[in-house]
């Protein structure tokens, strides 16, 4: 990477490492300079951006899908269309309402009157495509205190799901004299879940700003610079939604992919705005430099980790979209939108309010709080306690990451059950229902599509399985016969995954097996099948940028794997919590046996890339030690006394902010904030600020070796000066 010259005039102050009387900043310095002598371009810049992208944020929420939750081309979402097409669509996404009462059966007047208004109701939606009345011996329980009145879906799964949002209310209003009514099925069941989630969302948001403002008062020691990350948040969150909102007018894009960009956005404002902040500081107070030159300073160094951070964090998320599947692909681009305007605004809407701010950077500060330690004399008697004892401390660490890693060998996973949604919920009540009125396999029904000359052949096959419980009778339209088969086993048993890929391997050639059971078969088939492919990807393209950005390919290396046992660990604690469920009275859940079989693959992309953050922080500043003084010892101990505060303070908020997220709602947010949260404090305390520099320490001048072949191929990148 060619570094021109422009010279920033600097003064030595003792204690502090010394800038040159003339310092050379590379391209990303002349940045952070441009955007410090153009305040106002580019604050309007920034504002025009800001109010035209977030006038369309307010309407994100309501025009987000609620499904996607499948295998694009799998053989599910095949059968699902093609009933649709030729059965009256009656597919997974068909709206099922169950009308129960303990005391009256379907042959009461009064249940009859009801079962006419619901079906009444149902064929007035412009969503729905046919209704189907309760029949005897089909639909209607044994005992007649139940009965299922299915509307075909005429739209597609996203669609179906908010029609499930504007109709769930007015069919439950219909109950009344001892009668019940319930919407449920996939599409009542998603629209639940997407309501408790948002939800618990708003209450996290609510909980968590004012303690990540607390902890960012504490970090930074004034009110001025706490309020920095808070702004690239509201920024990049507000852009983000905004572009989310123009990005559903061409592709449905998740409700999810909102919550996770808030996270981000959330987490990399603070995480950036820290260290560059930081920086700064020690720039403008310690070395006694100009605001202007400052910032160069700034920029060209921490602005330099920020960058390849950045692109590390899109890096692990774009991986993410080798899972064939619309939810986890638009999950990727909503986090990818808040990453981009957060780390554009970094380097150039920061640097530029840091420069115009100067010295009132500590405006507002607390009474013990002090300006220009871009060195903690704390973080540096720390590192000389590592340096003197290495073993001892890794031993401790190491053991401590192994030990909890190692119940992730029994780790099951699994998709989603009705236990996701609040119990209170309508589609939650519905399922209890028909299960206990038509048996465990009713609420996950298996879908036989056929060509029409092989109906009989395809029935006595399903029938014969014994994993089948019954079948409903054959229904045939033009070419096409459908079968519906009925497990004996709920949706979340595995025994059903036998039952669907047995019954797939037998049924005649041309048969397509759907289902809600059967897509989510298919999505955790595919989620199985890609999580390694996404992990070595994330893996190697991880170990490529950070062997550009520390021209050293051991520490690159041990950079990545060190990730890997936070990662680990934090799947280990997540087998105790949500598998075995040992912390479920104190967290407000129903334990699954399992763990949700999204996690794994989302969560270690997002796991990565905030671990790489941290990474990168702590390296660049050992490096940038390293090219001054080719010293191992004070690459490493000046890299923790130079990252160490930021480290730290930059966890402790993510911890909080994560945290939050376990204590509200539905159990995936809880996966979420459990599982992120603990990787983050094993990772800030135990890895960057521990393992990391005595690995440092034990590797000594090899660390930072660079094989002459190497040397002519990659990029010249420093982070100190010339």
């Amino acid at each position: 990477m060619a570094v021109t010259t422009n010279t920033v005039e600097a003064e030595q102050i003792p204690g502090e490492h010394a800038y040159p009387h003339a310092v050379n900043v590379g391209p990303i310095g002349r940045l952070g300079r441009f955007t410090a002598t153009h305040f106002r371009g580019v604050l309007v810049a920034w504002l025009v951006i800001a109010v035209a992208l977030g006038f369309f944020a307010p309407r994100v929420e309501t025009a987000l899908s609620g499904a996607g939750w499948e295998t694009s081309g799998s053989q599910s979402v095949q059968a699902r269309n093609l009933i649709n097409s030729h059965f009256g669509g009656l597919s997974s996404y068909a709206l099922m309402t169950v009308v129960y009462s303990p005391t009256r059966t379907a042959s009461d007047p009064a249940f009859k009157q009801v079962l006419t208004r619901v079906e009444r109701m149902l064929s007035s939606d412009p969503a729905v495509k046919t209704v189907v009345a309760p029949q005897p011996g089909i639909s209607i329980s044994r005992d007649g205190h139940t009965a299922i009145v299915q509307a075909g879906a005429a739209r597609n799964s996203n669609a179906m799901v908010k029609a499930a949002d504007a109709i769930k209310g007015r069919l439950q209003a219909l109950s009344g004299a001892g009668i019940q009514v319930h919407l449920t099925g996939a599409a009542g069941m998603w629209s639940d879940f997407n309501k408790a989630n948002r939800t618990a969302m708003m209450k996290s948001e609510v909980i968590s700003w004012p303690v990540t403002l607390g902890i960012l008062l504490l970090a930074f020691g004034s009110l001025v610079a706490a309020g920095l990350p808070l702004m690239l948040t509201m920024v990049g969150l507000a852009s983000a939604a905004g572009l989310l909102y123009l990005g559903t007018k061409v592709m449905p894009i998740s409700i999810w992919a909102m919550n996770f960009a808030l996270m981000f956005a959330l987490a990399l404002g603070i995480d950036y705005a820290l260290f560059v902040v930081h920086r700064f500081r020690g720039a403008l107070f310690g070395h006694r430099l100009n605001p202007v030159d400052a910032t160069a300073v700034t920029m060209d160094t921490a602005g330099k980790a920020v960058a390849f951070s950045g692109v590390t964090v899109l890096i692990s998320l774009s991986a993410v979209m080798l899972v064939p599947s619309p939810a986890f692909r638009s999950m990727s681009i909503g986090i990818m939108l808040a990453v981009i305007f957060v780390l554009a605004a970094t380097l150039t809407l920061l640097p530029a309010v840091l420069a115009k701010l100067g010295p009132r950077v500590d405006k507002l500060s607390l009474p013990w709080a002090h300006t220009g330690e871009h060195h903690s004399p704390r973080f540096q008697r720390w590192g000389e306690r590592l340096w003197r004892q290495p073993v001892r401390h890794g031993v401790v660490a190491l053991a401590i990451l192994i030990g909890l890693a190692l119940p992730v060998t029994q780790l099951k996973t699994a998709m989603p059950s009705i236990r996701v949604v609040p119990v209170t919920d309508a589609s939650y009540i519905g399922y209890q229902q028909v299960q206990r009125a038509f048996g465990p396999g009713a609420t996950g029904p298996l879908q036989i599509v056929t060509p029409a000359a092989d109906a009989a052949a395809a029935a006595r096959i399903a029938k014969a399985d014994p994993g089948v419980a019954a079948l409903m009778p054959t229904q045939t339209s033009g070419a096409y016969a459908l079968i519906t088969a009925i497990p004996r086993q709920g949706p979340s048993n595995p025994a059903v995954g036998n039952t669907i890929d047995r019954l797939r391997a037998k049924l005649p050639a041309g048969s397509k097996l759907g289902g809600a059971v059967a897509e989510n078969h298919d999505l955790q088939a595919a989620l199985s099948a890609k999580t390694p492919l996404v992990i070595g990807v994330v893996m190697a393209l991880g170990f490529l940028l950070l062997l550009i950005a520390l021209q050293a390919p051991l520490i690159a290396a041990v950079g990545v794997l060190t990730n890997l046992l936070a990662t680990g660990a934090a799947f280990g604690v997540s087998k105790w919590v949500f598998q075995n469920g040992d912390l479920h009275s104190l967290l407000g859940f129903t334990p699954q046996g399992f763990l949700d079989a999204w996690g794994p693959v989302f969560f270690f992309a997002m796991i990565f890339a905030i671990s790489m953050d941290y990474t990168v922080f702590l390296l660049s500043a050992a490096k940038e030690h390293w090219d001054h003084t080719h010293d191992a010892r004070e690459a490493m101990v000046g890299g923790v006394a130079h990252s160490g505060r930021v480290i730290f303070a930059a966890g402790a908020v993510m911890v909080a902010v994560f945290f939050t997220f376990a204590l509200s709602g539905p159990l995936p947010p809880k996966e979420m904030g459990i599982i992120l949260g603990v990787a983050v404090l094993l990772d800030a305390a135990l890895i960057r600020l521990l393992l990391l520099p005595v690995l440092l320490r034990l590797m000594g001048r090899h660390a930072w070796y660079l094989p002459a072949w190497a040397r002519r191929v990659l990029p010249n990148v420093t982070f100190g000066h010339s």
